[in-house]
């Protein structure tokens, strides 16, 4: 029983330290994503709202012909 108990105990610490690092893994891409989604809102409110590459008329033109096509 004595190796048995010893064998146990090494699965369980192995298996919280690679938790631990895939919980860590995780934290990391969420920050990621949240850092790049700010950053793809700023560029879209700067182009749509303060002129730049995208204008409304322009979108509201290849709205119409998508729904031509329909």
């Amino acid at each position: 029983m004595d190796g048995i108990h010893t064998l146990l105990v090494v699965v369980v610490v192995i298996l919280t330290l690679l938790l631990a690092v895939v919980g860590i893994q995780v934290f990391l891409i969420l920050f990621d994503l949240r850092k790049g989604i700010k950053k793809l809102n700023t560029i879209l409110d700067d182009s749509l709202l303060g002129g730049g590459l995208i204008r409304t008329e322009k979108l509201s033109g290849i709205l119409e012909l998508f729904k031509k096509k329909k």
